[in-house]
């Protein structure tokens, strides 16, 4: 009796985060936003990409600072 009050709890357990699953998968859809003014068109993830590594290329070639020796 006790092990099936345990399967029916888990099965009420499952189905209430499954229901909640849904509803948040479901609400981080956002709609498309067709012709919004002012705004720039989103980057492509290609473009991305080559922004961020231009940007770690960037950094690398930096010059590191020299400590000072005050000897």
């Amino acid at each position: 009796m006790r092990a099936i009050f345990g399967v029916v709890g888990l099965l009420v357990v499952v189905a209430i985060v499954g229901v909640l699953a849904k509803k948040q998968l479901g609400a981080g859809v956002a709609p498309r936003g067709g012709g919004v003014e002012g705004s720039a068109p989103a980057a492509t993830p290609k473009q991305q990409v080559q922004q961020f590594e231009q940007a770690v290329q960037g950094a690398m070639q930096q010059p590191r600072p020299m400590p000072e020796n005050d000897k």
